[in-house]
């Protein structure tokens, strides 16, 4: 399956025990009791397959989206709990749809909504490069350990992505 933005999705029914996987983690970290907007949004998982991006991100209304480089990337479930933390908590306390309204407006976004298919791709777009502020991403990164607190998942995960990930981008770019 294929999305307006030309990202190659991997179907759910194709691949059970990868979405079990993001499925059993997203829900145990909606089961924590810390997530304000849980039964507000639809919360669902979808795999980009792309295997040199180290990222996720997620849409208004709860959509997570993990590409397939930061799955292989990673270490531990832990640390996938932790980069899957702080996406929830970028949905939860509203920062992608305060950027995306920043960004494009609201008469654009519900054109998209709407199914206007050349606005819903440029959303799309956006979404993949939207990039959240310092405060932004301190508070994802404060709410993941919260929300995996009580959970069975290690609330350092997110930090071992983190601590991981630098020194491999300096290997990349020694700027």
């Amino acid at each position: 399956e294929s999305d307006s933005s030309g990202y190659i999705i991997l179907d759910p029914t194709a691949y059970p025990t990868a979405y079990g996987h993001l499925d059993r983690i997203v829900n145990s970290i909606l089961e924590s009791g810390q997530v304000k907007h849980k039964d507000d949004f639809v919360w669902r998982t979808r795999i980009i397959k792309d295997d040199s991006t180290l990222n996720a991100f997620c849409a208004p209304g709860g959509y997570i989206y993990v590409f397939t480089g930061i799955i292989k990337y990673l270490d531990s479930e832990d640390q996938l709990a932790g980069v899957l933390g702080h996406e929830i908590a970028h949905a939860d306390r509203r920062h992608s749809t305060d950027q995306l309204t920043k960004q494009y407006g609201y008469s654009f976004l519900l054109s998209a909504i709407l199914g206007d298919s050349n606005a819903l791709s440029q959303v799309a777009t956006g979404l993949i490069l939207l990039q959240y502020g310092r405060d932004n991403e301190s508070e994802a990164d404060e709410y993941s350990v919260r929300y995996l607190c009580p959970t069975t998942y290690n609330a350092a995960g997110g930090a071992g992505f983190f601590e991981k990930i630098v020194p491999a981008e300096k290997e990349i770019d020694p700027a």
